[in-house]
């Protein structure tokens, strides 16, 4: 039986994080062994021929091995260890205009060709009810092709010993610093991704990610009052060498307020910030609610990206197709017809991409096959695209797919996901402590924090991790109690200054939920260190009455 369940992460500030866990639990031994290429496409090629013999005009054969292994520690303990791997075959077909998807978990020729077969009863089923057919951009097939995450050491080489004790040593090292309680875990994933189609393509990927997240509480025991850091690391798209920080990889934040990473990430360090860090977050000084002139690093800036610009830019929430996980969009088409709506400033160039080196969203093809790219979706502060699959392009007069299917399963049916969406980096040089030397009264943020939205992407409220005042051209005090608020165009329109790329850095959600059936994906946002004049801020701790 396929298991489809949830690992609860208890959380040291007394909540817990549900982490999507797929599959069948195995040995560690076992995530190690492959499934042959030619075993595949034999597969594949049973459950086309069936389809395309059942009358599909149209089909693709999705064959997945999805690999997990997540270690969960608190403070000096290992509380979980998980390995589980999950395989089958998604077949999806057009028939009489419509979409029909089965799967199976039985990997054998006349399995997938019977489900294939029942895609196509399904199809017609669909058929009766639908007013317009389905209709794909055209994708040339690409025949025989192989991708694969470019990495150095294969996490899963690596002994669970060694990554636990790494774990542990994090831990120790933010409970001496200062911090009550400590907790960090290990997420690994490894997706083997067949993709086949009746167009011509035969696409073998190998996907690997990975991300540490932590978190450090202190506790006043005098009053009960806490405070935490979470970790300042990003998910990857890489191998088990992202532990293997180095000098180049570090980089001080504005101020020398802490230490920040790129390209790799040192979490013994970072564990003993955040123990030192949440126990001063106890005594800073509250903020005062008011207008301020907001310095946002790419650790904190990457969410509020995903929110109010990913979100907003999927073509099936802006054509109201989509409404689970925060509602539909306020960039409707009208907008983007204009050909003048001002989403930002004239600074805001704002790119869509699947292809940057360690981005989570970086793969070969998505799972439609069609090869991954680059594009804009705003260009000197005006909406000129959306994110398509093949399915949505002519909507708006694209003659091919942007390469945004996705499927977190072989079981699940691929739809439109997020890609990569980033801020592009400013064209003049200027540093992080260069961009405070002109602000009277700001805040600089950073690290991700809790968040709202509406049901349009629209209004919002943002915190982070970590609030620093900015009086006078310099970094002063440690504030806390901060959060940001705006709505979509107002802050962007208020953009007014960016570092230049050597600043430049990736954020990330590991697990990204979207669907009904919910389904998780892995998406990067970059960005500079950037400047946003006149943005409201409130006090959290204050209470009404």
């Amino acid at each position: 039986m396929e298991r489809r369940s949830f690992l609860k992460i208890g959380a040291a500030a007394g909540g817990s994080l549900l982490i999507p866990v797929f599959g069948n639990a195995i040995a560690a031994e076992e995530l190690l062994n492959p499934v042959a290429v030619q075993f595949k496409k034999s597969l594949a090629d049973a459950a086309m021929n069936a389809a395309t013999k059942a009358g599909a005009s149209y089909c693709d054969v999705r064959i997945g091995r999805y690999l997990n292994q997540f270690l969960t520690t608190r403070d000096l303990n290992v509380e979980n260890i998980v390995n589980t791997e999950s395989s089958g075959v998604g077949v999806r077909v057009i028939a009489n205009g419509a979409y029909g998807f089965c799967s199976t978990n039985v990997m054998t020729p006349d399995s997938v060709a019977a489900a294939a077969r029942q895609a196509v009863a399904i199809a017609r089923a669909n058929a009766k009810l639908q007013t317009e057919p389905v209709v794909l951009a055209p994708v040339k097939g690409v025949g025989e092709v192989a991708w694969a995450t470019q990495f150095k050491k294969d996490w899963r080489t690596v002994p669970i010993k060694e990554k636990a004790e790494m774990l542990i040593a994090a831990n120790k090292a933010g409970l001496d610093a200062g911090a009550s309680f400590m907790s960090s875990n290990l997420f690994q994933v490894n997706q083997q991704k067949y993709f086949a189609s009746t167009d011509g393509s035969y696409i073998d990927q190998d996907i690997h990610r990975l991300w540490a997240p932590l978190t450090a509480t202190a506790v006043d025991k005098a009053t009960n009052r806490f405070r935490t850091r979470d970790g300042l690391s990003s998910p990857a798209s890489m191998g088990y060498e992202f532990f293997d920080a180095k000098d180049a990889n570090k980089i001080k934040a504005a101020g020398n307020v802490t230490t920040l990473y790129k390209g790799a990430y040192d979490l013994i360090e970072d564990a003993r910030a955040a123990g030192r860090q949440a126990r001063e977050k106890l005594t800073a000084k509250t903020v005062e609610p008011g207008k301020y002139d907001l310095v946002l690093s790419p650790e904190h800036l990457f969410l509020t990206i995903h929110e109010s610009v990913g979100h907003a830019t999927e073509l099936d929430r802006v054509l109201g197709y989509e409404a689970n996980y925060a509602g539909t969009s306020f960039a409707t088409l009208d907008k983007w017809k204009s050909k003048n709506f001002k989403y930002g400033s004239e600074l805001v160039n704002i790119v869509a991409d699947k292809t940057t080196p360690g981005s989570l969203g970086c793969v070969g093809y998505d799972d439609e096959g069609v090869a991954s790219k680059r594009w804009d979706l705003i260009r000197n502060g005006i909406l000129v695209n959306y994110q398509a699959t093949r399915d949505q392009a002519a909507i708006i007069g694209e003659k091919e797919s942007h390469g945004c299917s996705y499927a977190d399963s072989w079981s699940s049916v691929q739809f439109q996901r997020m890609p990569n969406v980033s801020l592009e980096a400013g064209r003049k040089p200027l540093t992080p402590d260069d961009m405070v030397k002109d602000i009277k009264k700001g805040i600089y943020i950073l690290g991700r924090g809790s968040y709202s939205i509406d049901q349009q992407r629209y209004n919002f409220q943002f915190g982070g991790q970590l609030y620093f005042e900015i009086k006078n051209g310099k970094i002063t005090n440690q504030l806390e109690d901060v959060a940001y608020q705006s709505n979509t165009q107002e802050f962007w329109n208020a953009c007014s200054a960016l570092c230049d790329e050597r600043d430049w850095r990736m954020g990330g959600s590991f697990f990204d939920g979207k669907g009904q059936p919910s389904q998780v994906s892995a998406v990067s946002h970059g960005s500079p260190t950037t400047r946003f004049n006149g943005i409201n801020v409130i006090n959290t701790a204050r209470k009404i009455g």
